[in-house]
């Protein structure tokens, strides 16, 4: 029987350590201490304001103390002084943010949706503007499709047209050639009759005297 008491009494003082750290809050009261024992005979560290937050290291059920952190010092209090939730003015007083965020936030909705709006109507300029500007890219860029058509297909005529006169300029200088083979012919045929006149001329003016004395001598011959 006294071996189960050791063993009961071990538990409960080793209790505290084995309790892991949790979350509390400061019970709504206006203070409470936190001292650097387990009593009220240790000294006290800090006055803890209701509502604020502690991590609970242990809990030690036979005094009431709990050791708690808050931050980065360590001490205790009582653990009838510290709540699972928050205290009803934190609380409370969270309410009333929340509540005023909720009527504020109507306010802050049409802000942000006049905004928006207002952002929209810009998107929706640019965008206008940016099509606009693709159009007239795309305008732009069939002019020169075109022109770049055109001008290969003048370049084409061109060439065309250059072959041609080439052409043309064979021909007239074939044509001045045989004009001048033409030319040139027609004056040696004209030299030639001229010649031929010019001997003919002579050949009468031989034998025309020899005719006229011929005459003349049967004449003579009939007397």
């Amino acid at each position: 029987m006294k071996k189960y008491s050791l063993l009961l009494i071990c538990v409960i003082l080793l209790l505290p350590q084995l309790v892991q750290a949790e979350t509390r809050y400061v019970t709504d009261i206006f203070k409470i201490t936190m001292r650097s024992g387990e009593s009220t005979s240790h000294k006290i560290m800090r006055m803890l304001d209701s509502g604020s937050t502690v991590n609970v290291i242990s809990t030690n059920p036979a005094n009431g103390y709990s050791k708690v952190r808050i931050g980065a010092a360590e001490g205790y209090v009582l653990t009838r002084q510290l709540m699972n939730q928050p205290s009803a003015r934190t609380q409370l007083d969270s309410m009333r943010k929340e509540i005023e965020a909720l009527k504020a936030a109507p306010g802050e909705l049409r802000t942000n949706l006049a905004n928006l709006q207002k952002d929209h109507r810009k998107l929706k300029q640019a965008h206008k503007s940016l099509l606009e500007i693709k159009n007239k890219q795309e305008q732009e860029l069939q002019s020169i499709q075109r022109t770049a058509s055109n001008a290969i297909r003048i370049s084409n005529e061109r060439n065309e047209l250059r072959k041609q006169v080439a052409d043309l300029t064979r021909e007239v200088e074939d044509f001045k050639q045989e004009n001048r083979d033409l030319s040139n012919e027609a004056t040696r045929d004209w030299f030639l009759i001229g010649a031929g006149v010019i001997i003919a001329g002579i050949l009468i003016g031989l034998i025309l005297p020899h005719l006229r004395f011929q005459r003349r001598r049967n004449s003579w011959g009939s007397l």
